[in-house]
């Protein structure tokens, strides 16, 4: 399936926040899996395609305030996979203590 099919569906079926379709529903249109919708959907955005989405589902934007909510969302997301990242981030801390106190052979440290 290519972008702008799912683009020109949405454009005409689901037009703002009040038409919004599901990913599955989506899927069984196209006969998909949810992935390749992901997968569209972000390429279109990637090339300012309008495609919002909320809690109901996805949507060809018809109003700026229905992009900027969906920007907010995505910038949440965002955060939520930074503080996840830090906090992994910290627990390679306790791999690094556990390698560096194995003996060392000679007792010089070379």
């Amino acid at each position: 399936m290519d972008k702008k099919r799912l683009a020109d569906h949405l454009q005409k079926y689901h037009l703002g926040a009040q038409n919004a379709a599901t990913s599955r529903e989506l899927e069984c249109t196209f006969g998909v899996k949810g992935i390749e919708i992901r997968h569209l959907v972000n390429g279109l955005r990637r090339e300012g395609v309008p495609i919002a989405s909320d809690g109901n589902g996805y949507y060809y934007a018809s109003a700026a305030q229905e992009v900027q909510a969906t920007i907010a969302h995505l910038t949440h997301r965002i955060s939520g996979i930074a503080a996840a990242i830090r906090g992994l981030t910290r627990s390679l801390d306790a791999f690094d203590t556990a390698q560096t106190c194995l003996p060392l052979e000679g007792g010089d440290g070379l």
